[in-house]
């Protein structure tokens, strides 16, 4: 045990050490790493001290016995011995010679790269010895009253922490990585700091949250987080000036929170911040966060610590669900799934909101049986589902279902604990319980279609039969009925009608569910399908039946009616579903009769009365009832009104579900044509609003069914588009793509008859379809509609049908282009994401659509280059709301990209021609197609510098290797790029390099081409042998060379030299330089090329042909050059 702190080193231990300090600090600062000042003699004290780090920086193993030999030391230099002797034995050093040669060894850590582990062991080992000396100096000085005393340690951290404030700034980055992480790790390890130097580490960091490096940053933020905690405590304890300090700290790291660039500063900040009520909101952000590792940190470490689930308010529960079990990484959903069905149904199982508090903890402590697994609970399930909303998010669409299905797909054991055959758990049903039993039943479906089928005996083994499931169901249908009619009856005071409606939505889910069970079920028993088929008629004939149920039990009769073998299936099917129409209809217009006989009962009774009375009052009351009757009927008329209304929206409502599930002819079926006839053409004539576009919609279902009704009828969907409203349009547009996918033949181009010749027309002449027109005109007028949902179904429907190949025309693909980086367009979330998806699909799908982007890449860059010039004289529009020109550009030359085109990579790796369907060329042209267009308008047309700059960065990018060319297109191309220089089009160095190196690229490329075609013999007039003409034969295993002698080549020679003097152009000039200079004078391949100075004489000639079949060889060989030209 040491005894009192040593008096010369208590009293000028703290001012001694600040100038050796500050001369230590300000060495390091101004000398390079390498040039190690004059720190004088070398001492015993320095070398145990530097033995104790150099031993720490090997392993982390043996941190804690070098901590024990370290605080030795510090005990031997701070501390007076008990005996005077072993003063003498050990150190004759004071606490500042101490502090000193520890802050020394710090010095050494700072130039350590973050890539050395050496440095990371300090730290550690550097916390670890101060946390363990703070506490011992502590146990020393307990007995002292009043504030925290002074000790050597905190002394000792006060230095190291000053010489690394100054150093936190410095230039080094290396060195401000160190200094904020070795203040952080301090900072973190401690639980007590001098309140000045609190204040000043503060400041420091503060600065050091912008810094540039983002590994600064991130210790930085460490650092913060502790202190934003401490103040925040303090300001709960008492008002101070450190609060607005609190509040500036806090502010401050939210804002770095939600906008630093690097993922790994946000998160820090997310796993370090305090959680409070303040800050909570900004920390459920990161569940949206762009980096998949900090999302996955939020449900994995973050929410699990939070505490009980139900703290967080119902809109924060969906979200997390919603956005966590939808994310794009796998990791991410199952962390949601893990939180849900593993945190939050232990919240409700293992602490009840009713729970004793006696019972819940001991002495502050949790007893050990709460933090338990508990039992499987159907309680805690139900609860569970209650705090989700499962009225709302059970639905179809909704997050509850998936949420389930990973509940049920992670806990075995609520898959054996839940049963649903007992008619006590039936008869009262809650929105929570018959979801239990929807979502069981659908998990259990559909996982034993990829199993052996034992959860599906499972399932048969819990939920009642068929026959019994529907009683069940008609008793909530009745219910249902009930409960609507109730709320549309209302109560005196209106309080029974609010009831009456909570309690008929929730009735509605009931029955849904249920209907969506029935949808799952095997009707082979015959009892149960006999049930159910009454069942579902007699629904259909209920006005009150809600919509969504009425849709449920139209698919729920088509599956009972079976399939359609022997044409009968679909026929009963449309007969019971007619039926069902015409019932609801007299039903309806049913009551308004009643009404009216009821009235006129009452005109007859009072007109009998009147004959009794005299002439005088007959008269008085005939004025008074006719007054009387004008209003009467005024409110029969609304009230038929709407009736009607009410009649023809629900019938045509069960028509279109209907219509959605048969696939039959339409002309050959009675029962549709009479609805088309009573029911679908009214409608569409209608003057209400709500009726003609239900009636489009079925009459849309109709034509897609007949061709000939589609064909007769798309014009009057084209004209609803024109001329109608937004929601009309959005109808009309959704109808015309399906008929046309449906009947791609109506675009098919149609016999021309333009010069009467029947023959003719027959044989070869088509023009466009007369619909292709107007097609393409309603789709280009949609991708400019100023209402968002028309332009997103537009977009997203010429999607479909450009993917489909039914309709190719560039201008319209240039509008989705643009369409796509257009300013307006950015609030137009669901716009932007089909194109997100369509675009690079399109044309990596096939070469042709890669290629039509390709034409289109120039005249898209200079309608952007516009409307980014407009957008920056606009003040009121910020122009980071634009893509910049350069990502258009890179995606541009990312979609036209050969090597992503589907079935490329295997033909370019063997470098194979490949030909596609309809002898379309190979893909490897495409971004030739692309130069010669970028080339084309850099040196015909006048482009902005912006547009400039971007093109030339295009050209740059350009993938130029083809293994089956055109000449024609790279000689064109390369003409360009020969115009292009000449033309001093490039008014930059970037710009000309890429102009230079493309040359390079064409001009290597053709020399490659035309030495292959010489090696491999040709086929053209440039492969020609300009030695000797090689011809093998196939029928025949001997070979025989013709050898003409010296005037063949003689002839050639001069043709050659010829054409090179007639050429003018400068690249046809190096091209051929370029061939000459190559020419081939050595054997190609053993035995296929001889040079014309070899000795012939020794040559065995008598396997050869004749002069006369030689002749005949080379003429047909010239004939074959001639149709390849």
């Amino acid at each position: 045990m040491p005894g009192r702190v040593a008096g010369s080193s208590a009293k000028g231990a703290s001012t001694a050490a600040k100038p050796r300090t500050s001369r230590t600090a300000r060495a390091t600062a101004s000398a390079p790493a390498s040039n190690i000042p004059d720190e004088g003699p070398s001492t015993k004290l320095r070398n145990h001290v530097a033995a104790v780090f150099s031993d720490a920086q090997k392993s982390n193993t043996g941190h804690r016995k070098l901590v024990i030999n370290l605080r030795k030391i510090q005990e031997a230099c701070c501390y007076e011995p008990l005996s005077s002797k072993k003063k003498q034995a050990e150190y004759d050093f004071d606490e500042d010679d101490f502090n000193t040669e520890v802050v020394r060894c710090v010095l050494r850590v700072l130039p350590i790269k973050k890539s050395e582990t050496v440095g990371d062991r300090i730290v550690k080992f550097l916390g670890i010895f101060l946390r363990v000396a703070s506490e011992k100096d502590n146990q020393l000085v307990a007995d002292q009253d009043g504030a925290l005393p002074e000790t050597p340690t905190s002394r000792l951290t006060n230095a190291i922490l000053n010489t690394l404030l100054q150093l936190l700034s410095t230039k080094d980055k290396i060195v401000r990585f160190r200094a904020t992480q070795i203040s952080a790790h301090i900072i973190n390890t401690l639980d007590t700091l001098d309140d000045q130097m609190f204040h000043l580490l503060r400041l420091a960091l503060l600065k050091r949250i912008h810094d540039k490096e983002s590994s600064v940053r991130m210790h930085a933020i460490y650092g913060l987080s502790r202190l934003a905690a401490e103040l925040d405590e303090d300001q709960q304890d008492e008002d101070s000036d450190d609060d607005d300090a609190s509040s500036g700290v806090l502010e401050k790291l939210l804002n770095v929170l939600q906008n630093d660039p690097s993922a790994e500063v946000r998160r820090a900040l997310l796993l370090n911040l305090p959680l409070t009520p303040t800050t909570l909101p900004y920390l459920l952000e990161r569940a949206r966060d762009l980096d998949a590792a900090t999302r996955r940190a939020l449900y994995a470490r973050l929410l699990p610590a939070l505490g009980d689930f139900r703290h967080l308010n119902l809109t924060h529960r969906e979200k997390l669900l919603r956005w966590g079990l939808r994310d794009r990484d796998e990791t991410v959903r199952k962390a949601t799934a893990r939180l849900f069905r593993e945190r939050w149904i232990e919240d409700c199982a293992a602490l009840p909101a009713a729970i004793d508090p006696e019972e819940e903890t001991e002495d502050g402590k949790k007893k050990p049986g709460v933090t338990k697994a508990a039992d499987p609970s159907l309680e805690a399930l139900l609860e569970l589902l209650e705090r989700i909303d499962v009225s709302n998010s059970g639905n179809t669409g909704g997050v509850a279902l998936e949420a389930m299905s990973e509940f049920w797909d992670g806990r075995p054991d609520y898959r054996e604990y839940v049963s649903f055959d007992s008619e006590a758990s039936w008869d009262e049903l809650s929105p929570e319980s018959v979801f239990v039993a929807r979502t069981f039943n659908d998990y259990c479906r559909a996982k034993d279609a990829q199993g052996d089928g034992r959860l599906l005996d499972m399932l048969e083994m819990k939920m009642p039969e068929v026959t019994k499931f529907g009683f069940l169901l008609e008793i909530q249908i009745n219910k249902l009925i009930e409960c609507v009619r109730g709320a549309a009856s209302g109560g005196p005071d209106g309080d029974g009608d609010e009831e009456m409606e909570e309690e008929s939505v929730q009735r509605e889910f009931i029955v849904e569910q249920m209907l969506h069970m029935a949808i799952s079920f095997d009707y082979s028993d015959e009892v149960g399908r006999r049930k159910m088929f009454g069942l579902m008629r007699e629904a259909l004939t209920m006005p009150e039946l809600p919509e969504e149920s009425t849709r449920l039990a139209v698919e729920t009769l088509r599956l009972v009616c079976g399939d359609d073998r022997s044409d009968k299936g679909e026929s009963d099917f449309c007969g019971i579903v007619l039926e069902a129409i015409a019932e609801v209809h007299d039903t309806i217009m049913g009551d308004e009769g009643d009404k009216t006989k009821s009235s006129t009962g009452e005109e007859s009774f009072h007109s009998a009365r009147s004959e009794i009375s005299d002439d005088g009052s007959a008269r008085r009351s005939k004025n008074s009832k006719r007054a009387e009757t004008d209003e009467e009927e005024e409110d029969d008329d609304e009230e038929k009104a709407i009736r009607e209304i009410m009649v023809n929206m629900k019938c045509l409502h069960i028509a279109q579900c209907m219509l959605q599930n048969i696939q039959c002819e339409l002309e050959q079926t009675v029962h549709l044509v009479t609805m088309l006839n009573n029911l679908v053409i009214p409608a569409v004539r209608s003057q209400e609003a709500p009726i003609r576009e239900r009636g489009l919609v079925c009459l849309g279902l109709c034509c897609l069914l007949g061709k000939n009704l589609a064909q007769e009828n798309i014009t009057l969907f084209l004209h609803c588009f024109a001329k109608g409203h937004a929601s009309l349009q959005t109808i009309a547009i959704q109808i015309i793509t399906d008929i046309l996918t449906t009947h791609p033949s109506l675009l098919a181009p149609v016999p021309s008859t333009a010069d009467g010749d029947e023959t003719s027309a027959t044989l070869s002449a088509t023009e466009p379809s007369p619909l292709l027109k107007p097609v393409l005109k309603t789709f280009s007028k949609s991708l400019k509609s100023e209402d968002v949902d028309v332009q997103s179904t537009g977009a997203s429907a010429l999607s479909k049908l450009m993917l489909s190949q039914l309709i190719t025309d560039p201008d319209l693909l240039k509008g989705l282009v643009i369409a796509f980086f257009d300013p307006e367009t950015s609030s137009n979330a669901s716009l932007r994401q089909a194109l997100t998806y369509f675009l690079p699909v399109y044309c990596h799908s096939r070469a042709a659509n890669a290629e039509r982007m390709a034409t289109i890449a120039t005249g898209v860059i200079a309608r952007l280059a516009a409307l980014r010039e407009a957008l920056i004289e606009d003040e009121d529009v910020e122009e980071s709301e634009m893509v910049t020109l350069s990502a258009v550009g890179g995606m541009l030359v990312d979609w036209t990209d050969p090597r992503k085109v589907i079935g490329s990579s295997e033909e370019s790796k063997t470098g194979k021609l490949r030909v596609e369907e309809g002898g379309a060329p190979d893909s490897d042209m495409i971004h030739f197609v692309l130069a010669e267009q970028i080339l084309e308008k850099l040196v015909t047309s006048q482009t902005s510098k912006d547009e400039r700059k971007v093109l030339f960065s295009m050209l740059s990018k350009l993938h130029l290797t083809v293994s089956s060319p055109d000449p024609g297109l790279l000689r064109t191309v390369l003409e360009l790029v020969a115009e292009a220089i000449e033309s001093k089009v490039a008014s930059d160095v970037t710009s000309r390099n890429a102009l230079a190196k493309m040359q390079t690229t064409l001009l290597k490329l053709m020399h490659d081409i035309a030495t292959a075609e010489r090696g491999g013999g040709g086929g053209g007039e440039e492969t020609v042998v300009e030695d000797a003409t090689v011809v093998q034969r196939t029928d025949v295993d001997e070979t025989a060379q013709s050898v003409t002698g010296a005037e063949a080549r003689e002839e050639e020679e001069e043709e050659e030299a010829t054409e090179v003097e007639a050429e003018d152009d400068p690249v046809n000039a190096q091209l051929r330089r370029e061939l000459e200079s190559t020419r081939i004078e050595d054997p190609d391949a053993e035995g296929t090329r001889m040079d014309i100075d070899e000795e012939m004489e020794d040559y065995d000639f008598s396997g050869m042909a004749d002069d006369k079949d030689v002749q005949a060889l080379m003429d047909s060989m010239d004939d074959d050059e001639d149709l390849i030209e």
